[in-house]
C-alpha cells in the first residue's frame, strides 16, 4: 500500500492504522518530507513529480490524500496543486501497474440545494457549483472517473465525507462555527451533518481493503437541525435576508476580504447530507453520531474568531470583539456598495 500526504493529516492517520492493520504487509508513505509513523516506508517526493510511479511501484493500492482545502491557501495555487497531484498519482498508479486508487474528496461535489433528496443517494448526480474549492474537488471527480477508461486495468474509489470535524481540521464550512453569531439565510432550513475524521480514516481502510468501491459517501447517520446545532455550539443566530447575505458574501470574497465564494453559502442553507448506503452495507459503523460530532467540533473552535471564512487575529478581536469584527467584515461591504451607487449616479 502506498499513502500520498502520509506525513500530516488525515494521510498521517490512514498510514498509521494500516501499519498496524494485520492484512497489510507493507505501507509506503509518499510526501515531501519525512513523517513520524513507525513501520512506513517513507519516499520524500512531491507527488506532483513523474518521478513517483517508480516509488509506488508493485503496490496493491494506492491512497491519494495529498489535497488541500485551507481557506488560507492562495487559490490558484491551491488548484493548480491538488488537480496536478491527482492527475499525476491516477497516471502514475497505471504506468506503475498499481491496480487500485483510493481518493478522498467530499460529499460537497454533490452541491447543497432545497430540493435534495434526504438523504442522498451514492450515485446522485454532482451539481455542486464549480468555484473555489469546490472547483478542484469536482475537477479531481472528473480525472478519477475518466481514469479506468484511459487506463484500463486501473480502478479508482471515491471516498466522499459529509462535513469534517476534529483535530486539525480547518475549512470554510468549521470556521462558519468560529463566528460570534451562526449566520442563517433567512427562509432556509440547513440539514447539518457531521463526519469526524476518525471515521473518515476507518471507511479509507475499509476502501483501501477492497470492502467497498466505486463512490462511497460517509457521514454520521442522519442530521441535525439548525436549532439543536445553535444549542450545541453555544451561539446565537444572526438571520439576514438571502440578497443581502450573498451580496455581501460575493462582494468581500471580490475584494479578496474573505477566501470563500459566496456560493459556500448554500452549504450552511441547504441539504447534502448522504447515506454512506455502501459502507453500511459492508457493515461498517460510523463511532460518532451528529450529536457528539458537533460537540467536537464546539470545543475546537472555542476561542477562534472568524466571519465568512475570513479568521481574524488575536489584535482584530482585541480592538473590536469577536462580534465587532464580524460587523466590521460585513459593514465593509456594505461601505463598497453605497460607493459603487453613488458613483454610478455621479454623485460624490
Amino acid at each position: 500500500m502506498a499513502v500520498t500526504g502520509a506525513a500530516s493529516g488525515v494521510g498521517r492517520a490512514v498510514a498509521a492504522q494500516l501499519v498496524e492493520n494485520p492484512e497489510v504487509t507493507r505501507v509506503i508513505g509518499i510526501d515531501e518530507r519525512r513523517g513520524d509513523v513507525d513501520g512506513v516506508e517513507w519516499r520524500i517526493v512531491d507527488v506532483r513529480d513523474t518521478s513517483v510511479a517508480q516509488r509506488i511501484a508493485r503496490c496493491d493500492v494506492v491512497v491519494h490524500l495529498d489535497l488541500d482545502v485551507s481557506p488560507d491557501s492562495e487559490p490558484r495555487r491551491r488548484s493548480e496543486r491538488n488537480v496536478r497531484a491527482a492527475q499525476t498519482i491516477l497516471t502514475a498508479s497505471a504506468a506503475a501497474g498499481v491496480p487500485r486508487v483510493v481518493i478522498a474528496t467530499s460529499a460537497m461535489v454533490y452541491g447543497a440545494a432545497p430540493d435534495n433528496p434526504v438523504p442522498l443517494d451514492e450515485d446522485a448526480p454532482l451539481r455542486a457549483r464549480p468555484e473555489g474549492v469546490v472547483a478542484d474537488l469536482l475537477e479531481i471527480e472528473w480525472l478519477a472517473r475518466r481514469a479506468p477508461r484511459a487506463h484500463p486495468g486501473l480502478s479508482v474509489t471515491v471516498v466522499r465525507p459529509a462535513m469534517l470535524v476534529g483535530p486539525g481540521i480547518d475549512t470554510f464550512l468549521t470556521r462558519h462555527f468560529e463566528a460570534a453569531r451562526l449566520l442563517v439565510i433567512r427562509g432556509s432550513r440547513p440539514h447539518w451533518q457531521f463526519c469526524h475524521v476518525d471515521d473518515l480514516v476507518s471507511a479509507l481502510v475499509w476502501a483501501v481493503l477492497g470492502k467497498v468501491e466505486g463512490a462511497v459517501t460517509v457521514g454520521c447517520e442522519g442530521y441535525l437541525e439548525q436549532e439543536e446545532v445553535e444549542s450545541l455550539i453555544g451561539l446565537p443566530r444572526l438571520e439576514l435576508p438571502e440578497g443581502l447575505a450573498l451580496g455581501a458574501a460575493e462582494r468581500l470574497h471580490r475584494l479578496g476580504l474573505t477566501p470563500a465564494p459566496a456560493s459556500d453559502l448554500a452549504y450552511v442553507s441547504h441539504p447534502w447530507v448522504v447515506s454512506s448506503a455502501k459502507l453500511r452495507a459492508a457493515g461498517w459503523r460510523p463511532t460518532y453520531d451528529n450529536v457528539t460530532a458537533c460537540q467536537v467540533l464546539a470545543r475546537e473552535v472555542a476561542g477562534r474568531h472568524a466571519a465568512l471564512g475570513r479568521r481574524f487575529g488575536k489584535r482584530e478581536t482585541a480592538t473590536l470583539g469577536a462580534a465587532g469584527a464580524t460587523v466590521a467584515l460585513l459593514g465593509t461591504a456594505a461601505v463598497v456598495r453605497r460607493a459603487r451607487r453613488r458613483r454610478s449616479r455621479g454623485t460624490t
